[in-house]
């Protein structure tokens, strides 16, 4: 039971990588538009995309942040008391980027607009960077089992500060590609072949970091190096090709193809990093079976999450099918 609550746990870090991402890396590229007048297009093309649904997007964090404290209490001690200043770093990037997101709506057209996008894509930035910087420290096993690790070697490390990068460039890359066909659909040539130069350039960027953080794992983090090209190969070849076909596919114009060809992308590399710390939650000193709850506990949480998702995951496919059908003001 207690890898079965691992499993979806990690669905749940998954599905926030993949929405709450997308959300994240549109705020890169409302940060790279342009002025006021000359990013206005790109910047009411990511109002449009996103404002029906940012913040369900971050139901998914609430949902990991439950299910690790109720399922593995050791672990999210130990993760509270050693990385509380990404952590608490993320969290107010959360709080700047939604309260700025807000009032860029109430200023549209006014003084304070360009100021406020910039907080908005600022933030949209930092959050996934120290969430990044995260799993970073997680995964290189610098999070101690009983917890109040170092507070500053824990996320600046060479694999946290390459966690944090490829959050950021994945994000985008992901962004990119939805706004390609958010254009698409909106019937903007412009903005679409605007986009998928972006895409594209993301895309490269990412591989390139992908690459050069072999050679970082190798040095700072070898187990999990070893543990990504045997058991995780599989998963990490997958997320190559994937994207890969996506970026190949933008020019063809079929929006829902090269969208669920770059969420393949996202979800392997996410997926591959679970199966490579299996069956560890902290590096390689604290295993699931070790920090789970007690019996009774997981299985209340796991009813409670199938109950959930019967009655939330209806909800969030007509949110978002509806906003993909432009059917949402």
């Amino acid at each position: 039971m207690s890898t079965l609550i691992a499993a979806v746990l990690f669905v749940g870090v998954i599905a926030y990588a993949l929405f709450g991402g997308a959300d994240y890396g549109a705020g890169f590229w409302d940060l790279t538009a342009g002025g006021r007048e000359r990013g206005r297009p790109v910047r009411e093309l990511i109002n449009l995309s996103i404002s029906p649904v940012w913040e369900a997007n971050h139901t998914w964090l609430i949902f990991c942040l439950v299910t690790i404290w109720t399922a593995f209490p050791q672990a999210y001690t130990a993760i509270t008391t050693t990385l509380y200043i990404p952590l608490g770093l993320a969290a107010l990037g959360i709080v700047a980027r939604g309260a700025s997101f807000a009032f860029r709506h109430a200023l549209s057209h006014s003084r304070g607009e360009l100021g406020i996008s910039v907080a908005f894509a600022s933030s949209s930035i930092v959050t996934p960077f120290f969430f990044g910087t995260i799993a970073g420290g997680i995964a290189s096993g610098r999070v101690p089992a009983a917890g109040r690790g170092d507070p500053m070697s824990s996320w600046l490390n060479p694999t946290s500060v390459l966690g944090g990068v490829l959050a950021v460039t994945v994000c985008s890359y992901l962004a990119a590609v939805f706004l390609t066909g958010q254009a698409q659909r909106r019937g903007s040539t412009s903005l679409e072949r605007g986009f998928r130069r972006r895409a594209v350039g993301a895309g490269v960027v990412t591989g390139l970091v992908a690459l050069a953080g072999v050679f970082i794992l190798d040095l700072d983090a070898p187990r999990l190096f070893h543990q990504l090209s045997t058991v995780g190969a599989a998963l990490l070849a997958v997320s190559g090709l994937c994207g890969l076909a996506a970026l190949l596919l933008l020019r063809k114009g079929r929006p829902p193809v090269v969208r669920t060809l770059a969420a393949l992308a996202i979800a392997a590399v996410v997926a591959g990093w679970g199966v490579a710390q299996y069956p560890y939650l902290l590096g390689t000193h604290l295993t699931i079976h070790q920090a789970a709850a007690p019996a009774a506990s997981l299985w209340m949480l796991f009813a409670v999450s199938c109950v959930a998702a019967i009655l939330i995951a209806p909800s969030l496919y007509l949110l978002y099918s509806l906003q993909l059908r432009r059917k949402l003001g």
